[in-house]
């Protein structure tokens, strides 16, 4: 029996279909999930003004997604056992897929809100399962390959995200972007009811429900979701009730810990985290969420709150680096077979911390390429980081354990992305405020520099037909706005700068790992 195993571990469990069209019905859901937590972003603007809401009210559309999202993620394991792995998987795809045409169809913000709880419920298992399903089914000398197209959903799709979400809703309506949802998720479903199979070592019973441990993740995830989601926005513990909610998640995360350690079902198996590579892998990639998202947000802001750009054109600034994740995360698939994917995770991390230093050197002159090459160099980086740590992390791992780690993995990530907003949103408000006191004091009758600029503005506007009262007014706004300008921008490269900084300093974390070549 022991035999059968260590063969089922070694060789996969792909009895139907052949592992790349398994690969690809499983992707297809991915896809599908990841984009939609995206393309929202770009279209909240018009939600409001469609839903007669205000901009900050419509942020809950995405923040509604993530936490329920959040909450389904590490419990997907013990659901797949409860229900059955592919019957758990159908029935989040379908549910997905529903809920995304009531998304589509809501007639007001509350209910588009109530919508998108049920969207996150059913999205946030197709993730963990589709990474499950494809561990299993290619062999381990293989699994870079299932690696490399499991990554094309989850890293390519947030990249297009926001240029898709933009063109849709500029061209046809925000409504869409949840009513293509329909087609893929139907092409998944039927793709998945033909080829994907439960092994037969994925025993599906009877278990107890872990009502307590159900209940303090929903509440300690949830809580902490909301919290990173609106912190920055009401000055974060300054705020007596951001404070309060962070103080009840964090209660009740150290009690779901406790209880989950010591209770003989528990909803969230924390033993994986014994396995070798585990507990490193899932740091790696929550700071590769950070990293991600983190970026994500920051390009698309500079170029259009301070070089002018539409929603569509930053879009397309950042779409080069999908195109470098798409290009070379096959090849890298194909070279985790036969390197120590630990060098690929260092040169991931280092192509990622030189695109981060690239983007430090930007400045209110850039053109649109020098926009672009820096988002394809950390296109390249994440295709070298995603499937190389993928790989290495559940390299030690059985079967049966899989489909646990796989959900508390893809957490990781999705809470470091929440993070990374957080952190560089507030990054980016107090470093303006920083550089805003340190470039004032140039804005004075005793600096020759800018009094200089001042008169010669002032000549201008004069001679443009201008009265000297308002010629002298509107200079004086010219000099804020160009203060401001000026302080924003250097706030940015603050950001940049740290964010590649931390790229460096993640190095030393992939020694701790073990070689995943276990085949010659």
């Amino acid at each position: 029996m022991e035999g059968s195993a260590g063969a089922l571990r070694d060789e996969g469990w792909c009895p139907v279909g052949t592992p790349g069209i398994v690969a690809m019905a499983v992707m297809l859901a991915t896809f599908m999930e990841v984009l939609d937590s995206t393309v929202v972003n770009v279209s909240l603007s018009h939600i409001a003004g469609n839903l007669s809401a205000t901009v900050d009210e419509s942020t809950w559309v995405l923040t509604s997604y993530l936490v329920s999202n959040a909450i389904v993620l590490p419990a997907t394991g013990w659901l797949s056992r409860v229900f059955g792995r592919k019957r758990f998987y159908m029935f989040s795809v379908i549910m997905f897929v529903v809920s995304s045409f009531f998304c589509g169809f809501a007639p007001s913000l509350s209910l588009l809100i109530f919508f998108r709880v049920l969207q996150g419920l059913g999205g946030g298992a197709l993730q963990p399962i589709s990474q499950a399903i494809l561990l299993e089914s290619f062999p381990i000398r293989n699994r870079g390959a299932g690696m490399a197209i499991f990554g094309i959903g989850v890293v390519f799709a947030p990249i297009i995200g926001p240029t898709l979400g933009g063109w849709i809703t500029d061209n046809y309506s925000w409504r869409w972007i949840f009513y293509i949802n329909i087609p893929i998720g139907m092409l998944s479903l039927i793709m998945s009811q033909i080829f994907v199979v439960d092994p037969p070592y994925l025993e599906r019973g009877t278990i107890k429900i872990d009502y307590i441990g159900l209940g303090l993740l929903a509440l300690g995830i949830g809580l902490l979701q909301v919290v990173l989601d609106t912190g920055q926005k009401h000055d974060w513990f300054q705020t007596s009730w951001v404070a309060q909610l962070a103080v009840i998640s964090a209660m009740s995360l150290i009690a779901l810990i406790i209880w989950e350690l010591r209770t003989p079902h528990p909803i969230i198996d924390l033993t994986v985290f014994k396995i070798k590579n585990f507990a490193p892998g899932v740091f790696l990639m929550f700071m590769l969420g950070v990293a991600l998202y983190a970026s994500m947000l920051l390009l698309p802001t500079l170029l259009q709150t301070l070089l002018g750009y539409s929603a569509v054109q930053s879009g397309l600034a950042m779409s080069p680096g999908g195109i470098g994740t798409l290009v070379f995360m096959p090849i890298v698939g194909y070279l985790v077979g036969k390197k120590d994917a630990r060098f690929l995770i260092i040169l991931g991390l280092s192509l990622l911390a030189v695109s981060m230093f690239m983007m430090a050197r930007y400045n209110l002159q850039i053109s649109f390429w020098d926009a672009a090459m820096p988002r394809i160099v950390m296109g390249v980086g994440l295709a070298f980081l995603f499937v190389p740590l993928a790989t290495v992390t559940f390299a030690f791992f059985s079967h049966e354990q899989t489909g646990m780690g796989t959900g508390i993995f893809n957490l990781l990530r999705n809470i470091g992305g929440s993070v990374g907003i957080a952190a560089v949103t507030t990054i980016l408000a107090r470093r303006t405020q920083f550089h805003q006191s340190q470039l004032v004091g140039h804005v004075s009758p005793y600096d020759p520099q800018y009094q200089n600029w001042y008169r010669e503005v002032v000549a201008g506007l004069i001679a443009k037909g201008q009265s000297s009262l308002m010629a002298q007014k509107e200079a004086l706004a010219l000099a804020y706005r160009e203060v401001i300008r000026q302080a924003t921008m250097m706030s940015y490269i603050d950001v940049f700068w740290l964010l590649g900084v931390v790229m460096i300093l993640l190095i030393p974390m992939v020694f701790v790992m073990k070689s995943s070549r276990r085949h010659g």
